[in-house]
């Protein structure tokens, strides 16, 4: 008999498996929207075949972290540790250095991925989810995730600099979340990476479409960079993922056509969700913000559909519903909200 593990505090998308265990299997497969994962993957390079036979060495992860910092604009002065996605680092950081030695008071700017109060929250930290900047004055650390999930908002560069430097007076830490800011770089602070008290957080597998890989960067100063390195385990990083990473973050062309694909695909989704009658209240060129009267009928008729989408349990009106990609499968879509209709 095989026990399933206890469930997660913290719900997510791409549950595919609790999907099926309630709704049934999909006769045509399941439509996954939950995840704000984009439907257009880098295609995989062709790798040697010792990259899967050895260790991965020092030399391929020193070549990876030498791209990141180019394609991310972060400074040469920069620490930059390559991690085994963006989750490791997040629960790596409130046992880290000086935060980790003590409670502290740490503010989330909310509602936001929840992970992030979470793991805070049970490394026996106080943390606030607070709606504003303006109360986080008087906090050791703050969070904030930029573009915001689920809602896309977007906190501007100097507010961020004035926040850093209030915090870090205090020998505080700024954390920012940059998971979707691929998507429009404009909005990324990585150019500030390596002054003291700032940790950036960057995700590959979300812009890539390759969140099986698991591979992410924190961008920082040298000592809690070094904290961040000796928090991994050895060979943490797989070699596979060093060499689709150097690869696909080296590909300037490729980010940029793509960029340009997912901002067309999101104003078509908007134009369908307004085609059906549905507000878009928010998102990214990765996923879709939208308020309906109740988002859990919504979820359930759609995935009677074979459709999955993303709900909140503390926002009931609310959904976020990312790419479906191909025209199929906007097509999909789109036959699956009529039926709701």
């Amino acid at each position: 008999m095989t026990i399933p593990p206890p469930p997660h505090p913290v719900c997510h998308g791409g549950d595919l498996d609790a999907a099926e265990s309630r709704f049934g299997a999909p006769e045509g497969g399941w439509l996954d929207l939950s995840t704000g994962v984009s439907p257009h993957a880098y295609t995989l390079p062709t790798l040697a075949p010792e990259v899967w036979r050895k260790l991965p060495g020092s030399d391929a992860e020193a070549t990876l972290i030498e791209v990141a910092r180019k394609a991310y604009g972060a400074p040469v002065d920069a620490r930059v540790v390559v991690s085994p996605g963006t989750q490791a680092a997040i629960q790596a950081l409130p046992r880290l250095g000086q935060v980790g030695q003590a409670s502290i008071k740490v503010a989330v700017l909310g509602p936001t991925y929840g992970e992030h109060a979470h793991v805070w929250r049970a490394a026996g930290h106080d943390v606030h989810e607070i709606a504003s900047l303006d109360e986080a004055a008087d906090a050791d650390v703050a969070v904030v995730v930029n573009p915001n999930n689920p809602d896309g908002r977007i906190i501007d560069g100097g507010t961020l600099c004035a926040l850093h430097a209030s915090i870090t007076q205090r020998g505080g830490w700024l954390v920012v979340d940059e998971a979707f800011a691929d998507t429009d770089p404009t909005v990324s602070i990585a150019g500030l990476a390596g002054r003291a008290g700032l940790v950036i957080l960057r995700s590959f597998g979300k812009f890539f479409g390759l969140a099986g890989l698991r591979l992410g960067f924190v961008l920082t100063d040298t000592a809690i960079g070094d904290d961040f390195a000796a928090s991994f385990s050895p060979w943490a990083v797989s070699g596979p993922a060093l060499e689709v990473g150097r690869t696909a973050l080296a590909d300037s062309a490729w980010c940029e056509t793509m960029r340009a694909r997912l901002a067309d695909d999101a104003c078509r989704l908007d134009t369908l969700f307004a085609g059906a009658g549905i507000s878009v209240v928010g998102g990214t060129s990765l996923y879709r913000l939208i308020k309906i009267d109740s988002a859990a009928r919504l979820h359930e008729r759609l995935a009677r559909q074979g459709i999955l989408v993303r709900i909140f349990d503390d926002r009931p009106n609310l959904a976020r519903i990312g790419l479906p990609g191909e025209a199929a499968s906007f097509n999909r879509l789109a036959d699956a909200l009529n039926a709701c209709a």
